[in-house]
């Protein structure tokens, strides 16, 4: 999705701006929705969303560039590895390195797959995706072959991974009681205007269940990361982090809808709700 440039309200306030002024994030009548956004959300946000930035910032920068930066560098090397003649560019839909950025450095290449790191689709995050390489492809003269990847959320080799993921963490860390599956909600709206997120995060989840041979009891899903007063998807990870809290169990928490770790795994999830679990006992 992206990330700010540096960890600071300024950096902050500039994404922001960018994110929340896509249409397919906040669809709300721009006569409504741009007073409140300018007048209210980028006065009062962006220092408070730069101490959360800090608390995860590394040497190198951001998480998600750094690991996005990783993933690129290692595909590129099996690609070259396989004597597969291809160049891998990493791009973001907000921030830097722009999709624009990434889709001229590819201005060699007669066939492009643009690959959204989404695994679920939703309309608010992949066809956002779609909408910024149409933007770029009508401003061209020359366009090479393009080929959209729209999800994996099923795929086989994904639902593996996750497991691998999930196994190692039990081998290194020990096995809890819940494995608790955390996907980034949207609002409940989307869902009836036709978005199939819900029901391609609830196909992953039982898929990732079913490859852990896991019964009903050892698993749940959840949705983390709600944003502002309407009604989200349900149930919500930080009501059943605090649940679980009470009830005792020990909890593992893996969020498959995030291909890198970023603002909402390592601060939301690993600080925010780890504190609200352990509140609650």
């Amino acid at each position: 999705m992206g990330t700010p440039d540096a960890p600071t309200s300024k950096a902050v306030r500039t994404y922001l701006a960018e994110f929340l002024h896509d249409k397919r994030v906040v669809d709300l009548s721009r006569w409504i929705w741009c007073p409140v956004l300018h007048g209210v959300i980028l006065r009062l946000r962006p220092p408070k969303v730069a101490k959360l930035y800090q608390s995860i910032w590394t040497e190198q920068g951001s998480p998600l560039l750094v690991i996005g930066q990783q993933q690129q560098q290692s595909l590129q090397l099996k690609l070259n590895d396989a004597n597969i003649n291809a160049s891998v560019e990493l791009a973001m839909t907000y921030g830097n390195p722009s999709i624009a950025a990434g889709m001229n450095a590819l201005s060699h290449c007669k066939k492009v797959i643009v690959l959204p790191l989404y695994p679920q689709f939703s309309s608010a995050t992949t066809a956002s995706v779609f909408d910024r390489v149409a933007r770029f492809a009508k401003e061209q003269w020359a366009l090479p072959e393009l080929t959209f990847v729209r999800d994996y959320y099923d795929h086989p080799l994904y639902i593996k991974a996750l497991a691998e993921s999930v196994k190692s963490s039990w081998q290194s860390k020990g096995r809890g009681d819940v494995l608790l599956m955390s996907f980034h909600g949207i609002p409940k709206r989307y869902t009836t205007n036709g978005d199939p997120y819900p029901e391609q995060c609830q196909t992953t989840a039982k898929l990732l269940a079913e490859e852990l041979s896991l019964n009903d009891s050892e698993w749940q899903m959840t949705y983390q990361s709600i944003f502002g007063r309407e009604e989200w998807l349900s149930p919500f990870t930080d009501k059943t982090m605090e649940q679980l809290g009470k009830q005792g169990k020990s909890v593992d928490v893996i969020c498959p809808g995030f291909s890198a770790d970023c603002l909402e795994t390592l601060e939301e999830i690993e600080e925010e709700n780890k504190s609200i679990f352990l509140r609650a006992g």
